[in-house]
């Protein structure tokens, strides 16, 4: 197979054996309203400079203040930039290609865009399942009274970037492909195609970087959720789980439910298309959950900010001292 091969979506590409079909890197989709391009384009705009602005500010306040540098907020932060980066590049893009209409931008664009957005986004997710697991470490402590420091931190943002960058390079050398959405204006993990090879790696790629993260998620939120109901049941133990502890716990939480809030009709909707190739799905219906998914990169600041007391205190003295 070909080092970045072209997408095999004949849906989407012209046809030399009949009638010229729709390409999405020339012309927009005729059944849809200019308008609603327009709409979606606006909406980026204000997702895209809303997740900018308040990642960049988590990013600039954890590394001002020391008091901040925990290890804990060392995979805050990689969240962080995560979601910055999937704006900056992702974002970005869709918003351009949202007011043409079309991926007026070629296959190249699309294929970065792709892989950024999936990239970023799995970094994103393996992110909340470390610090899922993170939190069940120190609050339930099943390897006893063992400190995580900063190194160990260190070493599990490192797997999860290698990771992640194992998972999502595959597309861009001929095991799979990225390529335009059913309304073109957005690239993705090749989902429609029935191929063999497409197939193989869309079941590989969600059980790596879907199902494994969730169940490691799930599987500590569960103990973690059990312990502190014993802790607020049992007033003789608040000793051994301290209050800022429970605190972070709980962001932790407040994060992964609004992740998986916003990532959850996604993967719904690209198991689907996965499973039924040929389904006939309306063009604006199929890019909801697709837009929806980017609008998780706003609410992770927004959490760590205002379920942290610190991190607050620390944002207002430089608002302060700014004005």
């Amino acid at each position: 197979m070909d080092a970045f091969r072209a997408p095999e979506n004949e849906s989407l590409l012209p046809s030399s054996s009949g009638p010229a079909r729709w390409d999405p890197f020339r012309r927009p989709l005729d059944s849809i309203q200019p308008w609603h391009f327009r709409l979606l384009a606006a909406v980026m705009l204000v997702v895209t400079s809303l997740s900018l602005a308040e990642n960049l500010a988590v990013i600039l306040v954890t590394f001002k203040f020391k008091q901040l540098r925990q290890p804990v907020n060392y995979v805050v932060v990689n969240l962080s930039v995560a979601d910055f980066l999937v704006s900056l590049i992702g974002g970005i893009i869709s918003f351009l290609t949202n007011l043409k209409g079309y991926f007026y931008m070629g296959y190249w664009a699309c294929v970065l865009e792709g892989f950024a957005v999936t990239f970023f986004g799995i970094v994103a997710l393996w992110s909340l399942a470390l610090l899922a697991f993170e939190r069940y470490i120190v609050i339930c402590r099943p390897l006893g009274n063992m400190h995580l420091s900063g190194k160990h931190a260190a070493l599990g943002i490192a797997f999860v970037w290698t990771f992640s960058f194992i998972w999502t390079i595959p597309p861009t050398m001929g095991w799979s492909s990225y390529t335009t959405s059913k309304i073109g204006t957005t690239c993705e993990p090749n989902w429609y195609s029935g191929a063999y090879t497409d197939r193989t790696y869309i079941i590989a790629f969600f059980t790596t970087c879907f199902i494994v993260p969730l169940t490691v998620i799930l599987a500590s939120y569960g103990k973690l959720m059990q312990k502190l109901r014993k802790v607020s049941d049992t007033q003789s133990r608040l000793g051994t789980t301290r209050k800022p502890e429970r605190q972070v716990a709980r962001m932790v939480v407040v994060m992964i439910i609004a992740f998986l809030i916003c990532w959850m009709p996604y993967a719904a909707f690209s198991i689907l298309v996965t499973a039924y190739p040929s389904i006939e799905l309306n063009p604006c219906l199929a890019a909801i959950p697709a837009f929806f998914s980017k609008t998780a990169t706003v609410y992770n600041p927004v959490i760590y900010v205002f379920m942290n007391k610190q991190v607050l205190y620390a944002l207002k003295i430089i608002v302060i001292s700014s004005i």
